[in-house]
């Protein structure tokens, strides 16, 4: 045995004594540098998440200096606007408003017809037309604030600086406008939800079917294999199914562009009769080039889709083997045991793929142009056939604006399409949980 052990190579002998301690030593101190340098990678992106959120914050709330073109106290004779009746407001309207833009208001609604609250809207947007003439963040109006106000009345003695939050229910009930003081993004939170809606509609099933199909029958040949030409037609079905997965993997990191390309290309142009909603009869003259909200949908669905599957391919593959060849030896079929067992023992990570998926297509920008989503849109969707925006391509419409105030309001829009992202996300990640204990619970 001795002699054995001493023809042994000298390399093949462990370490012993103080080789030992120097090699222990190496390893901690090795593994001390990697773990502060993990940490310092984690520190530091804490503080950039922590920088960018004060800096919206910053932006979304603040002060702004407005100054009116006309004096209230000379237009109303020192009574303000709420303590003046319909009939005061319609006179004030037609004295101050020329008669051109009275006919397309009275067209869009009639003036008799509005309450008081819309004439007030009118007047001071039509008549007052109060102006920006400053916008300051948050962290000025908290520690400038005097300094600001020596230097606005000397700029504007008529100017009125006041706090002003950018983010407030009217700027979520209100449609878009080119003032920034009446702007909001009604429009843009009802196109958000109406695709991504679609677009789950869209991809999951198609997705979750893929994955089901790719990891549970494509292991069974369905020719038979005792013959020539089935077990040729079971190896071409096989090259096919592993071609298909490769290319999934590769369209999960095409650049979303492309698909920007793809559905204008066919959504838009060649199925336009179906997009626009002709093929239905409910196409309009605002629908009728096939850049509707179906069209970004189906778009944002192809984007989606090889994450969808490959995320409930690898939920499929963690469900135990034991569990199907159990059921299989129950006598149930391939189909019982996929719906029965599979996909309830799989369906939280299926659900954690529906997360990643979600929080993609919910903000991408680049498709959505590409397919014809409006920068600028005073009606809201009210179908899939309508013409659309969403939260992104209204805050790329924003930050591209040179007025500060509109820099501030695109701040408040990625406040809510931050929530909007967190209520998605939050709601899937309540639904897996829940599925996970009563899983585990049965």
């Amino acid at each position: 045995m001795d002699s054995n052990l001493s023809q042994l190579p000298a390399a093949s002998v462990l370490p012993e004594g103080a080789a030992m301690m120097r090699i222990i030593r190496m390893r901690r101190l090795v593994g001390g540098i990697w773990r502060r340098i993990t940490l310092s990678c984690t520190l530091a992106g804490v503080v950039i998440l922590l920088l960018l959120g004060f800096s919206i914050v910053n932006d979304a709330f603040g002060a702004v200096a407005v100054q009116s073109k006309v004096e209230l106290a000379q237009l109303t004779g020192g009574r303000a606007l709420e303590a003046l009746s319909r009939t005061e407001l319609l006179a004030l309207l037609e004295a101050n408003v020329r008669t051109r833009v009275l006919r397309a208001l009275d067209r869009e609604r009639p003036l008799a017809m509005r309450d008081a609250a819309d004439l007030r809207t009118i007047v001071a947007t039509e008549i007052i037309q109060p102006e920006i003439v400053g916008v300051y963040p948050l962290s000025d109006w908290l520690f400038r604030r005097e300094a600001i106000t020596t230097e606005l009345k000397a700029q504007h003695p008529r100017a009125e600086l006041r706090f002003r939050s950018w983010l407030s229910a009217q700027f979520l009930g209100t449609a878009m406008s080119s003032q920034a003081l009446e702007a909001g993004i009604r429009t843009a939170i009802l196109g958000s939800c109406w695709m991504l809606l679609l677009t789950m509609l869209i991809a999951f099933p198609l997705g979750i079917g893929a994955a089901l199909y790719l990891e549970e029958y494509t292991s069974v040949c369905p020719f038979d294999d005792r013959s020539r030409l089935g077990r040729w037609l079971n190896h071409l079905l096989s090259r096919a199914a592993t071609l298909i997965q490769v290319n999934i993997y590769n369209l999960a990191g095409v650049p979303s562009i492309i698909y920007g390309m793809l559905g204008l290309a066919i959504f838009v142009r060649a199925l336009e009769s179906l997009t626009s909603g002709r093929m239905f009869g409910m196409a309009s003259a605002a629908t009728a080039n096939g850049r509707t909200i179906l069209a970004a949908s189906l778009t944002m669905a192809l984007l989606v889709l090889p994450v969808v599957i490959i995320s409930t391919q690898e939920a499929l593959r963690a469900v135990p083997s034991s569990l199907r060849q159990a059921s299989f030896g129950l006598g149930a079929t391939r189909w019982q045991t996929i719906w029965r067992v599979v996909l309830p023992s799989a369906l939280p990570g299926i659900l954690t793929g529906a997360i990643l998926a979600v929080s993609r297509a919910i903000g991408e920008t680049a498709p959505l142009i590409v397919v014809g989503a409006s920068t600028f849109i005073l009606t809201d969707p009210s179908g899939p056939f309508s013409r659309f925006t969403v939260l992104p391509i209204q805050i790329y419409n924003w930050t591209s604006r040179p007025q500060e105030e509109f820099r501030a309001i695109a701040a408040a829009a990625i406040i809510v399409l931050l929530l909007l992202l967190l209520i998605t996300n939050a709601s899937a990640i309540i639904l897996r949980n829940h599925m996970r204990v009563k899983r585990s619970s049965s």
